[in-house]
């Protein structure tokens, strides 16, 4: 199977049969074609193939303030002519609706360090691939082309000649090996390698074929690794330049060269510029390593991205445009328009809306819950900006802590009669209208989401239903009774159970936590809410400590086709609704240390690993996918409630900004709405 951005050798010919009669292109935009045909892909082009298209021959501008926003990254040299700092093959993207200006600072709004990062992340992410408007259509970003063989244990990914990193180093396959060997899979950086790079759970090899081509050899078939590169955050590259001076294997005096700047060894030094996981933008050594900083080479590591930052604190950060940034517009302008970028860090929930009520903002998605709603709404005409409801993806989800430290409470917590008993009791209708305002629809949770085929609207309703009295007789038949009489039931052995739940607001509503506590409360299960900070909340679920876990949860198809984290213990990773985590900690280990699992985990497992070996909607991908949504269900280690809408914010004068599909957190980290072609008209 072989999937292809036009060869080399095509748009060369593109190109000269075109010549003799070449003009100025025309600035094409999705609103208006102007009479200019789609290429291969929607929305953008490649240069030879646009140049082809329009009959034209295409001349490049660049932002004026190029010069002046490079000074301030620091680490980069004086600034090249465009002519340099563009790769020979830029790509080239129809703006929603006008060719955009440039200049301004898109002001942004996180509730923490990290928590908002995803959200302001997509404002400026690329990856090898990316999908389109459409989220089923995957097209070419960093690399213009791809082919995978016929049984999908090779794919082939095709760079752009000449393109550059932010501070003017070339970019090639070399970087996406390094990535790679040097970093994804080198214990001495990550612990453990993620999920997304291995397949069923072992390492792939990775070739470099020229310096514009790179081979993924996979030990078994995995046809969702493309589609990991086209949605996920954590990307597939990085600067070999820069990060490689501190690895030993690549610099042999990596160490010494660590130490002179105040660093452990070398590999101390990747991890304060690479941080400890995959979610790129933060921490900075700015951020991590604020003592350090003014001795350090640069103040980030260099990106690929359309933004980079230039300062980071407890306060907020603030990015500047990469003067190599690799998109034009069909103007032959260079992207993005937007100049500056700056995020602002609010802990008060309050404060929060109030900024966005005072049009302080001029995006926001993530942590926007639907309670807020009704005042954003009133406020819009106003304020000069937008609030749009779109479905959510993920849904608010509980999990009880099946491996608890406390062994009476892990007996009661992995007894699935709890748990069933835990799902009937929640008033999913009452949650619906009180916290969704009913625009929701309850549903059990199913990993899945949207629905795929295989899953049917029974499995979606599976002890999904109100039924306070199963509850009590479930609770009854385990010995969970109301020994002293206070109305609220014991543990079978006669201990106290006050039920722990802490909620982060950025994973969901607080609302919806106080309600469902109500409604365990109503069946004699005591339990107490607290509102604590995303980075509170990881921690403690992390360290095990919580008793309940909650957080928005549920993949799309095209996801889970390349992660399986869902799907193995602790059931996702730090960053999202984690459960079961000395499972987890089991399986990592061998059995060296943590709980042994029950078998439908290990089935899972397996089955995970099959169903992303199979081709997705042929008759064997779905009926690995229906055994596995089975599982799921069936053990309830997972508790949905309402399947939801959730609000979008942007300020009327943010320019070219598309209508978004959904409010996802799983999609927004697909970017799929090419904030890069922003602009502001201030």
């Amino acid at each position: 199977m072989k999937t292809f951005v036009y060869p080399a050798a095509t748009l060369l010919a593109l190109v000269v049969s075109g010549a003799a009669t070449a003009a100025s292109c025309p600035p094409v935009t999705v609103a208006d074609p102007m009479g200019v045909g789609q290429g291969a892909f929607p929305q953008q082009y490649e240069l030879a193939e646009f140049e082809s298209i329009g009959n034209c021959t295409m001349a490049f501008n660049g932002n004026p303030q190029a010069a002046a926003l490079n000074a301030r990254i620091r680490g980069n040299g004086s600034l090249p002519s465009l002519a340099k700092r563009l790769p020979s093959e830029p790509l080239v993207v129809a703006p929603y609706d006008a060719i955009g200006s440039y200049g301004g600072t898109l002001d942004a709004l996180s509730n923490a360090t990290e928590s908002g990062t995803s959200d302001f992340m997509s404002t400026r992410h690329v990856n090898l691939v990316r999908y389109s408007d459409d989220l089923t259509t995957i097209v070419p970003m960093i690399a213009k082309g791809w082919e995978w063989n016929s049984d999908f244990t090779q794919l082939t990914f095709f760079l752009r000649d000449g393109h550059k990193w932010s501070d003017g180093a070339p970019f090639t396959a070399e970087d996406v090996k390094f990535w790679y060997d040097n970093i994804a899979t080198d214990s001495n950086v990550r612990e453990k390698p993620k999920d997304y790079v291995l397949v069923g759970g072992e390492v792939m090899d990775l070739v470099v074929i020229n310096p514009t081509t790179i081979q993924f050899n996979l030990p078994s078939p995995k046809p969702g690794l493309l589609s990991h590169f086209a949605n996920h955050y954590a990307q597939g590259f990085q600067p070999k330049h820069f990060l490689g001076q501190f690895h030993p294997d690549v610099n042999s005096g990596a160490d010494a060269l660590a130490q002179s700047y105040g660093f452990e060894n070398g590999y101390a030094a990747i991890k304060g510029y690479y941080g400890n996981s995959d979610w790129m933008d933060t921490p900075t050594p700015m951020l991590a390593h604020p003592d350090l900083v003014a001795g350090l080479p640069a103040d980030t590591v260099p990106t690929l991205e359309s933004h980079i930052i230039t300062r980071e604190n407890t306060e907020g950060r603030h990015l500047v445009a990469n003067p190599y940034f690799f998109q034009v517009d069909t103007a032959g302008n260079q992207l993005p328009y937007i100049n500056e970028q700056d995020e602002l860090f609010v802990g008060e929930r309050e404060v929060r809306l109030l900024k966005l009520v005072n049009s302080e903002v001029d995006y926001k998605a993530q942590s926007l819950n639907l309670d807020y709603a009704p005042l954003l709404l009133e406020n819009q005409e106003k304020g000069n900006f937008t609030v749009d409801l779109r479905p959510e993806i993920a849904m608010s989800t509980f999990s009880f802590n099946v491996t608890s430290e406390d062994m009476e409470k892990r007996k009661v917590f992995g007894d699935i009669r709890f748990r069933q008993a835990m799902s009937v009791a929640m008033n999913r209708a009452e949650i619906n209208e009180v916290v969704y305002f009913g625009l929701g629809a309850p549903q059990q949770y199913t990993a899945f989401a949207p629905s795929p085929s295989f899953i049917s609207a029974e499995t979606e309703q599976s002890y999904a239903q109100f039924d306070p009295d199963m509850a009590n007789a479930l609770l009854d038949e385990m010995g969970m009774l109301d020994v002293d009489g206070d109305g609220m039931r014991e543990l079978p052995n006669g201990d106290t159970l006050v039920l722990n739940m802490q909620i982060a607001t950025q994973g969901g509503s607080l609302k919806l936590v106080e309600v469902a506590g109500q409604n365990w409360r109503d069946v004699g299960i005591n339990n107490t809410v607290k509102e604590v900070t995303t980075d509170e909340y990881r921690s403690a679920a992390s360290s095990n400590s919580l008793d309940v876990t909650y957080y928005a949860k549920g993949q799309p198809l095209a996801v889970i086709l390349g992660i399986s984290e869902l799907f193995q213990p602790p059931f996702d990773n730090y960053f999202n609704h984690t459960s079961g985590m000395l499972w987890g900690q089991y399986v990592d280990t061998d059995g060296a240390s943590g709980v042994k699992p029950p078998q439908w985990v290990y089935d899972s497992m397996a089955g995970i690993d099959a169903f992303q070996s199979a081709i997705a909607g042929s008759d064997e991908s779905n009926a690995i996918g229906k055994a596995l949504v089975d599982t799921v269900v069936d053990n309830l280690l997972f508790i949905g409630t309402v399947k939801a809408v959730a609000p979008i914010y942007h300020s009327n004068k943010l320019k070219n900004f598309a209508d978004f599909k959904t409010q996802s957190y799983a999609y927004y980290r697909t970017y799929p709405y090419r904030a890069t072609q922003w602009w502001l008209d201030e």
